[in-house]
């Protein structure tokens, strides 16, 4: 079975986008994206990026919590972002005005660039963009893979899946690599390969939630190869082949785990220790699928807020362990 593991930023196509057309939306499409809760002034754009992350329950938020305030409030604000347009294709069900309000996001990045933000959350990212150099080009990625769920709502292969996690999830990994710094170029590779993992993990958990929506995202190629219909996602029937067919999606996202380990230099380990607190969280629930695989088709398995908390802090702990003992022999 052919896949492709790595995607380099250069070989991924970009969408062309005209930003006089994006920008032409804006202004009808204003009322639909500008957050209600902002209109009184109450809330600070860095408020309310942080509350948007907290109020989301994700797993990343807990590993934000380790980091230096520059990085957390660009990190949360990046966060954010991805939560914006994310929210526009899961909670309009009109594909037409989905698309629309994703335009209305790429006039706003543009708007970013060109120190003309709207949105308390481009507000937000006024300074990251700065001083962390991150790039246009990867906003505007995220947004096409935002927009990849309103024109496909199948996977023939792993390749074309493939392209979809490099847009939702190893760009933001590649930003927040950025963020986070490092001194080894490789590091973009570790960030690249995390980015993939916690995408398929979400994927694999997150089976019977798409299938509701009418999405498949295992590759189709592979449901045949291991007997398992599309009517058997859609109805959540559990079988042996059904269970093989999952089982195989846990092994390899627990493979890009590894590859993404594996490809961090220790040089950048400790700065990039954020990324490894969100692994541990991620890999916990990806282990506890691999007990059962096929509990995906009945309930979403997470972790207790607790548990979240308490690997997260146990992560950063062993990390600040281990860099001691860098510095320690380096002297």
């Amino acid at each position: 079975m052919k896949k492709r593991d790595f995607i380099s930023v250069s070989s991924v196509p970009s969408v062309a986008i005209n930003p006089v057309a994006i920008k032409s939306t804006q202004a009808p499409l204003a009322a639909y994206n500008t957050p209600k809760s902002t209109d009184s002034g109450t809330m600070t754009p860095d408020e309310y990026c942080q509350d948007k992350t907290a109020k989301s329950g994700s797993s990343f938020y807990y590993s934000f919590l380790f980091l230096p305030e520059a990085q957390r409030k660009a990190i949360t604000a990046l966060y954010a972002f991805c939560r914006e347009v994310d929210d526009v294709v899961d909670e309009c069900s009109d594909s037409e005005l989905a698309r629309s309000k994703l335009n209305w996001w790429r006039a706003e990045v543009f708007g970013l660039f060109e120190g003309r933000p709207n949105h308390p959350v481009c507000k937000a990212l006024v300074i990251p963009i700065e001083q962390y150099n991150l790039p246009k080009e990867y906003f505007l990625e995220i947004i096409d893979g935002m927009e990849m769920d309103l024109l496909q709502t199948r996977y023939a292969s792993f390749a074309e899946l493939n392209l979809y996690c490099y847009r939702v999830a190893s760009v933001v990994g590649l930003m927040a690599a950025e963020i986070f710094g490092y001194q080894d170029r490789g590091t973009l590779k570790y960030a690249h390969n995390l980015g993939l993992a916690f995408q398929l993990t979400n994927i694999l958990r997150d089976v019977k939630e798409d299938a509701q929506r009418g999405r498949i995202y295992l590759p189709l190629d592979e449901l045949d190869e291991y007997g398992v219909s599309e009517e058997d996602i859609l109805k959540s029937r559990c079988s042996n082949k059904m269970q093989k067919l999952l089982d195989f999606q846990a092994q390899r996202a627990q493979q890009h785990y590894d590859k993404a380990f594996a490809l961090l230099p220790e040089c950048d380990r400790y700065v990039q220790r954020t990324g490894l607190i969100m692994a541990a969280i991620y890999r916990n629930t990806l282990n506890t699928i691999q007990q059962d695989s096929c509990r995906v088709l009945s309930q979403r398995i997470s972790s207790t807020p607790l548990k979240k908390l308490w690997l997260a802090w146990r992560t950063a702990r062993r990390e600040k362990r281990r860099h001691r003992q860098l510095v320690k022999h380096a002297a």
